[in-house]
Parts: C-alpha cells; structure tokens; sequence
C-alpha cells in the first residue's frame, strides 16, 4: 500500500501536472497501469480516488476511438474563430453553417467536456449623456421604434457612447448603424465629445447615401446637443435627410443602437484590463470590423451583415 501511494503521483504527473484535477478517463489509465505492474486494484482504486464500476467502465472502452475527434477539433477552431465570444448556441448555429447536422445540446456537452466556455462579462456603466437641454432644434420621433425595414440606407440609428482608458484617459464613439440588416456604416473615436465626433461619421454617411440609398434616408438619435446643432441639422437639411430623435430621456426609442453598444461592451472590454487609449481605439476597430464581416444573427438567416447585403445584392441583380 505504501509503495502504490509512492509510485501514484509519478503517474498521475505523467498524465497532468495538476494530479486532484484528473478527469475519470486518466484516473483510470492510471489506476490500469499501477494494476499492470502488478498493484492490487483494491488499493489502487483508494489512492487514485475512483470507484471501481467507473474503473471497469473506462477500461473497457480504452480502445474504443472517439467517434466526435474531428468534431471536437471543427468546435475548438470556431471557438477560437470567434475570439471565444460565442457559447454553445452560436456554436451550433456555425456547425449547422458548415453542414453539419446536430443538436444543440451535443455542442454544449462537447464544449463543457472541452473547457470551451464564454466567459465575457455583463457589467452596467455609467451611460454617456450628452443632453443639455433645448439648446438648438429637437426633431420629431419620425421613427417611433419602427427598428425594422427591407430597405438598406432607408432607416439609419447614431448615439454616443463612453469607454474608460489607462491614465484618466477617456474614449468616445459615435457609429451609425443601418436598421437593414445591423451593420455599422461608419463610426469615429474621439479623446473628447467634440462635434467632429458626429459631423465626421455624418459626412461618410452622406457620401454612402448618395452612392447606393434608392430611398429617401432618415436618421434617428437623442436629444443630445450634437444632434441639436446647426451644423447637425443644417447637414442633414441641405442633403435631403429626415432628422429624427427619440423622447427626452427615453432610451428605449433607440433600443438598437443602445444593443449594439451593449453586445460591443460586452464581448470586447468589460471584464479586461484598461489599457491606453490608442489600443482601445484599435480593438474598437477591429471588432466592428468582426461584427460587420464576421459576427452571425439569426434574424439575418445566420449571416453577417455584411454577407446578408451581399447575398441580397446578389439576389436582386
């Protein structure tokens, strides 16, 4: 018995270096390699820690191959595809993509066998206000919470948001988000709330409407005093945009923009480390790039929105 407790811990090393962690599978390849050398499998079975049905059940199946390799193997590389953001339903949603044929309750097996777990925080902020009153032209609500339409560039949603930086530093980002099928058109990051957070992206938008919009375009956003601005109101007038603006202090009326600020927070910056304002603006970048090209929504068939407008494009020529 002493020297079965000696000779354990050198096996179990060789097959983790975290021996109280073993999965039953290696517990008992343990277990039947001490038995081999000539242990007896009763005091085996005490030291290593498993009960014996489970020793007979594993051994048993010790040279049986696992039928789900290369389906672990496709789960592991769409996990960290998408940058570990996504939990077992996404998952399945992107095997099904693939062809493969299976149910959602398998994947969430596979992935918790595998350690494969989303781990992104939801943690509430305080919430960017730009609203200082009646301090230029409030708008009517043209879009009363009408957040959908088969028509690209006819509905189009902005607002401010605020991230923290390293060094008391802040990061401010103003996106405009097409209601056609989600995606961010055009954004800009600023070190202060200035007007050109909003005036830049604005005239992007406006190049972008000209171009490609077959339907007269109505922005929506807050009251803040961005969009109060002359210069807001009079870009929009003088390019033949409808302005329109939610209720004071009535969030709900740009639920989608407040979603996406919401997903972005979420899969990307609560629950890392501050870093400086350059590398926030750099990975802000790069998963609107993801959340554009990459990043499927059901409600858009399991498609990007970026695929989504290209396969409508396709499908209208």
């Amino acid at each position: 018995m002493i020297a079965t407790r000696k000779c354990v811990p050198k096996k179990v090393e060789s097959f983790s270096r975290e021996s109280e962690c073993l999965p039953r599978k290696a517990q008992a390849k343990v277990a039947f390699e001490l038995k081999e050398e000539g242990f007896r499998l009763k005091d085996i079975l005490l030291v290593v820690g498993i009960p014996e049905a489970t020793y007979h059940y594993h051994v048993k199946n010790f040279g049986i191959e696992d039928s789900d390799t290369e389906l672990k193997k496709v789960i592991t590389d769409l996990f960290k595809k998408f940058h570990e953001r996504y939990g077992y339903k996404r998952i399945t949603k992107e095997l099904k993509k693939l062809g493969h044929s299976i149910n959602h309750k398998k994947v969430y097996r596979i992935m918790r066998k595998l350690g494969l777990k989303c781990v992104k925080f939801m943690r509430k902020s305080r919430k960017y206000n730009s609203y200082k009153g009646n301090v230029g032209k409030v708008a009517k609500n043209r879009l009363s919470r009408r957040f959908s339409t088969p028509i690209p560039l006819q509905k189009l949603v902005t607002d401010i948001t605020e991230f923290k930086c390293l060094g008391e530093e802040k990061l401010y980002l103003n996106p405009i988000l097409d209601l056609y099928n989600g995606e961010i058109i055009t954004f800009e990051t600023k070190k202060r709330p200035t007007l050109d957070l909003v005036m830049e992206p604005l005239k992007d938008t406006i190049e972008i409407i000209k171009n490609h919009a077959a339907y007269r375009t109505t922005i929506h956003s807050d009251q803040g005093w961005h969009y109060q601005h002359n210069q807001w109101v009079r870009t929009l007038k003088e390019n033949k945009v409808f302005q329109s603006m939610s209720r004071k202090a009535t969030c709900a009326d740009n639920a989608s923009m407040e979603n996406f600020f919401g997903i972005l927070k979420q899969e990307m910056y609560y629950g890392e480390e501050l870093v400086s304002y350059e590398e926030l603006k750099s990975r802000i970048e790069e998963y609107i790039y993801w959340y554009n090209h990459e990043r499927s929504k059901e409600k858009l068939a399991v498609l990007s929105p970026v695929e989504y407008r290209t396969q409508s494009t396709q499908s209208a020529s």
